[in-house]
């Protein structure tokens, strides 16, 4: 083959190379939904490999409405639940043949709006939401730049809590709690102090919620709801605060996330107070660290990557059946040792 032209190639440079018509090139690198004959395609795929050539997605995104791009609008990519999801919308992604881009906004609204109105002028194939917002104005702004992006033919999911007429994917979080509640009372537990977030997320919200009914059905009390954030260091914060107020020992913390819950088992080990035989801990979610930890925590698994999964299948199957909530499942450790 002769030696790539200087400069961009062009699809014309791709389809004289490939000895294909225009049209056949195009279909090839555009993800046309037509069938191109196997010896065509990799004509066309060398052709595009040996000139460098790469598709222009304002020129798709023209013709199409959207490009093969999928967007991901999370709080915090270092989170190790949001990695999780993360990896299922990647994996997902990569097998419909989209490109994903991340955008992180640690749950600032303004932030967030900013994000939808920029993807809005690129165009995507459609965007999942991590967290849907609140009621309140900041999220009533959020609704409208969500619609106004439908409106340009990106399709829209939330994780989570559905916002208008926005579709939404999620896990029973709130029956996942309730069920630990239960659960901790039934292994003896009475008195529980609840770490709940500082900001209103639903997801957390239910996850406190459900807590409290399944704990307190079964004879538990809930003593105290401490809101804080939703970081290791501001669960670390949260129960030096409890210990210094006088925590009982025999309490059971809920923390509405491992991440904070690890925060939360550092600050007791560092007051010299034991984990599980001393003060019991639960949280939710249950990442990787979460069984590692020296007194392994008892948590709620939460299934996130076939969540982000399900995220992708929604934006590219408008028209395909509502699934229910991911059930959740109750995993209990040694964080929370029976009281009997």
């Amino acid at each position: 083959m002769p030696a790539p032209a200087r400069g961009a190639a062009t699809l014309h440079d791709v389809a004289r190379e490939a000895g294909v018509s225009l049209a056949t090139a195009s279909r090839v690198l555009n993800g046309s939904t037509r069938k191109v004959a196997e010896s065509y395609r990799v004509r066309v795929q060398a052709a595009a490999d040996l000139l460098g050539y790469t598709p222009n997605l304002s020129a798709q995104a023209t013709a199409r409405g959207t490009t093969a791009v999928i967007a991901l609008m999370v709080a915090d990519i270092a989170d190790a639940a949001t990695g999780r999801l993360v990896a299922g919308v990647a994996r997902a992604a990569d097998e419909a043949g989209l490109v994903l881009t991340v955008a992180v906004t640690a749950h600032d609204p303004e932030r967030e709006i900013r994000v939808v109105r920029a993807l809005r002028g690129q165009r995507p194939r459609g965007l999942i939401v991590e967290a849907a917002p609140a009621d309140g104005p900041d999220a009533s702004t959020l609704t409208a730049e969500l619609e106004a992006l439908s409106g340009t033919g990106g399709r829209v999911v939330v994780i989570g809590r559905e916002v208008a007429d926005v579709p939404a994917v999620a896990t029973d979080d709130r029956a996942g709690a309730s069920a630990l509640g239960e659960e901790l009372a039934g292994l003896g537990y009475r008195e529980a102090v609840v770490i709940a977030a500082d900001r209103d997320i639903p997801a957390f919200e239910a996850r406190a919620t459900g807590f409290r009914e399944g704990f307190e059905r079964a004879g538990g009390r809930i003593v105290e709801v401490r809101r804080t954030g939703v970081s290791r260091d501001a669960g670390y914060d949260a129960a030096r605060a409890l210990l210094e107020a006088g925590l009982a020992p025999g309490t059971l913390i809920f923390v509405v996330r491992d991440a904070v819950a690890i925060g939360v088992m550092s600050a007791l080990r560092d007051a010299g107070r034991a984990v599980g035989a001393d003060i019991a801990v639960a949280g939710f979610d249950d990442i990787p660290s979460a069984a590692d930890a020296a007194a392994p925590l008892t948590t709620v698994r939460v299934p996130l990557e076939e969540l982000g999964r399900r995220a992708v299948q929604a934006v590219l199957e408008p028209d395909g059946p509502g699934e229910p909530a991911l059930a959740v499942e109750v995993v209990v450790r040694a964080s929370t040792p029976g009281r009997r």
